[in-house]
């Protein structure tokens, strides 16, 4: 096969600048202002002021500019004040009374704590940007006979393009020719590779394992799985938490007041308590320093973005910091049944022929019936028997099928039955190998009867089986003071075996989709905050009624439409994680504001007692500021 290569388009997708190139030139900026404060104050103590007061002019510029220049931007833009102004007027003021050296450290520490905040949020965008970069740029389009290497943004849905082996597969699309494994760990965090035949879907950013294969677009590349990944993720960081919210608010209301505090300060003391104007005016710029707000402000985004982040890298994906920051108010969580709690499959638990028959007539007699049916209990009995080495025998005669009962065939002159107990002799199945049939049922598994001239002569349990880690997830809630419960269509038999298997506390059983959302309205009045747990499909309308939706389907596109969290991975056990992860955010916001706080009020405080000198002032302030940040960034390990 010929192959050429052609440019890619102009419309290409949109390339995320990292968050790296910023930090460099804060971090930079601050670097190289807190050497020009060093070399000043070298000067200073040889006597050569007009030098060191240069130097220190410098630094004030080159530390402040971005914070003035977004300062000045912020207040035009909202019309609103804020604390980037407080500390420009802060280190003029202490410029005017002489304390150069103190407003240039103002300026440094404030543009050390802005590279930190920065860091912060190049942190949380360097997962976005790794998930970028697993995105290919090219693919090989397969068209007369020819493989075209071409841009991805020239696909269209139904292209066929060749993924080679080792290549990442550059759009979604369902396999048409060919068989692989397949390295989903971009997509699920799941590092045992899949494999994948033909009709079976693969993923953008997926690895292709095992020689070549033929993929049909199905989804255009910006509606691809992985786009909206990382376009889920972008918006999660772009979304403000209520706490975020009321501290913006709170900011702006804020800083009027230090500014009227500090106008009255100017010259208030000087009449009631006796000061002259020099103490007076150095009282003032030292309130305008110690009153501002910065680690207030800084106490909230940093510690959310830092979540947000170490969430995704976890496969725990968060639409925004409102939902992380309820999950830790949870009194009680609700899950779907099938496909959830459960493998959203039947698979054969148990197979009893009588002792009087041959097994392998039976059972190849049996797959010879259900090969053709696309009935989800017919498909598992036809792996099932396979897997113990039984063969179909040659074509059935009559096949017929009765919907909602079973299949009806003849074969060596004899009628076979395959279904329901109300499709065969009912006393014979009720009776059949000691009454076994009544004990499996108990179980909550599914049962398929064989009968042959009217004669049962076996039957097949199924059930979908919980999952192996269902159990520990349940148990890690409860630990976490969650009242769990089941929500299924499933008949009540069925669903007590799956609570008693699972060990949840509760289930309703017999749900329909509308049924669920009234449950869910139920038990938000008996808890407050309640989470849904479900696949995101039929779970729609309770997922969007919950305090918060939770989806699990191995990151299903409709997954991601439909909840609050996203779950990447079929573990339950995340859903722990997260709500221990939103815990802790919360617990290092409420020290974090509780600090800073503190800080103000001692800082304020000391200096009306004439307690604090504008250095150390200013060292307290900052200080906090940056400690309140290094605190929030405990929440990236």
């Amino acid at each position: 096969m010929l192959a050429t290569t052609r440019k890619g388009s102009e419309n290409d997708a949109t390339i995320l600048i990292p968050g790296w190139i910023q930090l460099r030139g804060e971090l930079m900026a601050a670097i190289f202002c807190g050497m020009l404060i060093l070399f000043a104050w070298l000067m200073d103590v040889r006597g050569f002021i007009m030098p060191s007061v240069i130097l220190y002019l410098l630094a004030y510029f080159i530390g402040g500019f971005a914070k003035a220049k977004e300062g000045l931007i912020d207040t035009v833009e909202n019309k609103e004040l804020n604390v980037e102004l407080l500390m420009v007027l802060a280190a003029i003021g202490s410029a005017i009374i002489g304390y150069w050296a103190e407003g240039a450290i103002l300026i440094f520490i404030f543009s050390l704590s802005g590279a930190l905040e920065t860091y912060t949020v190049s942190k949380s965008q360097k997962d976005i940007a790794s998930l970028m970069e697993l995105q290919p740029e090219e693919a090989w389009l397969l068209q007369g006979g020819l493989e075209t290497k071409v841009h991805v943004s020239e696909l269209a849905v139904h292209d066929i393009i060749l993924v080679k082996l080792g290549e990442r597969i550059p759009v979604d699309g369902k396999i048409i020719k060919g068989k692989t494994t397949v390295d989903e760990a971009a997509i699920t965090g799941e590092s045992i590779p899949v494999s994948k035949g033909i009709q079976d879907h693969v993923f953008a950013g997926t690895v292709n394992l095992n020689g070549s294969i033929k993929v049909e677009i199905t989804k255009a590349i910006h509606e691809t799985l992985f786009q909206k990944i990382i376009d889920l993720v972008q918006s999660a960081q772009n979304e403000k938490s209520p706490s975020q919210l009321f501290v913006e608010r709170f900011e702006g209301r804020y800083v009027k007041l230090v500014l009227l505090a500090v106008a009255l300060m100017l010259f208030l003391p000087h009449f009631i308590l006796g000061w002259n104007w020099g103490e007076t005016f150095y009282r003032a710029m030292i309130l305008l320093v110690v009153a501002s707000p910065c680690a207030l402000v800084a106490s909230i985004m940093p510690a959310t973005l830092s979540a947000i982040s170490f969430g995704a890298r976890r496969g725990i994906l968060v639409k925004g910091g409102t939902s992380l920051e309820q999950l830790s108010e949870l009194k009680a969580i609700a899950f779907d049944k099938t496909g959830t709690l459960t493998m959203g499959r039947p698979e054969v638990t148990d197979m009893i022929i009588s002792n009087e028959e041959s097994i392998e007539e039976i059972l190849s007699t049996v797959v010879a019936m259900e090969r053709y049916s696309n009935h989800p209990l017919a498909t598992a009995i036809v792996a099932y028997v396979e897997q113990q080495g039984f063969k179909a025998v040659e074509e059935v005669e009559n096949l017929e099928d009765r919907p909602g009962l079973g299949i009806l065939a003849n074969h060596n002159e004899q009628e076979w039955k395959v279904g329901k107990f109300d499709f065969v002799d009912q006393d014979q199945a009720a009776h059949f190998y000691n009454g076994v049939a009544a004990k499996l049922a108990a179980q909550g598994k599914t049962l398929v009867f064989i009968e042959r001239n009217g004669k049962v002569v076996g039957i097949i349990a199924l059930k979908d089986l919980v999952r192996k880690e269902t159990k520990r997830a349940i148990e890690r809630l409860k630990n976490l003071g969650m009242h769990t419960i089941m929500l299924t269509g499933d008949h009540p038999q069925t669903a007590r075996a799956i609570r008693n298997e699972s060990g949840i506390e509760d289930f309703k059983a017999e749900c329909f989709p509308e049924s669920k959302v009234t449950l869910i309205k139920s038990l938000k009045q008996n808890y407050g905050a309640v989470a849904m747990v479900g696949d995101g499909i039929n779970d729609g309308p309770a997922l969007a009624t919950a305090s918060v939706g939770i989806a699990v389907g191995e990151g299903t596109d409709v997954a991601l439409e439909t909840a609050d969290i996203v779950l990447m991975k079929n573990d339950l056990c995340r859903i722990a994680e997260a709500v221990e992860l939103s815990k802790r955010m919360n617990r290092i916001i409420k020290q974090n504001i509780l600090f800073s706080i503190s800080v103000i009020i001692l800082l304020i405080l000391a200096n009306f007692i004439q307690a604090l000198d504008l250095p150390f002032g200013v060292i307290g302030h900052e200080g906090s500021t940056i400690l309140v940040i290094l605190n929030s960034l405990r929440l990236l390990k």
